[in-house]
């Protein structure tokens, strides 16, 4: 089980497996080969890996990501004997929280003074309903008038019917009348 901090959340994942993929696998050999073919991420690699795939940007942050990196392997015991980041270790940094997709080193790189609906996707929870969702009605007015107002998703409840044979909008276990 891996766990993983997302903003202020923990997910818990069980990894379908714990060998790198495929893809892992290719993009590490890409790297490491241009070592030298030992089996090993070595540091000017991993510098090239964190400036070419990562977006490190600027001399200075792709050494301090690589040190991280680095240190990260150490304290985990990932590095090989002659040095450089196995393919597991490096498996083990990406999926990491030492590698996560929110750089707190960066910090906020975007205009924040707009409200805050210029910043997400509106979207529309329940919006075939007429009203409070434990005892409105439900139609397809809703909906229209929330796509006119800028909705670009909508959520819709699909159950399959009795048979099986269709699907129904419903609202939970409930027929939706409209």
């Amino acid at each position: 089980m891996t766990t993983y901090r997302v903003c202020c959340f923990l997910r818990r994942f069980r990894p379908a497996s714990n060998e790198p993929s495929e893809a892992i696998g290719d993009v590490f050999e890409a790297y490491a080969g241009a070592d030298g073919g030992s089996g090993a991420l070595g540091e000017e690699a991993l510098r090239r890996f964190l400036r070419e795939v990562q977006g490190e940007a600027g001399d200075d942050d792709v050494e301090a990501a690589a040190r991280e990196v680095l240190a990260f392997a150490a304290e985990h015991r990932l590095l090989k004997k002659g040095g450089g980041l196995t393919v597991e270790g490096f498996h083990r940094w990406l999926c990491s929280d030492a590698n996560a997709a929110l750089n707190p080193r960066r910090g906020v790189h975007d205009d924040m003074g707009l409200p805050l609906s210029h910043y997400f996707i509106y979207t529309g929870h329940n919006s075939y309903l007429t009203g409070n969702q434990l005892s409105s009605g439900c139609s397809e007015a809703p909906i229209a008038k929330a796509l006119r107002d800028g909705v670009r998703v909508i959520e819709l409840d699909l159950w399959p019917n009795a048979a099986k044979d269709d699907v129904e909008v419903l609202h939970g276990r409930y027929q939706l009348h409209a």
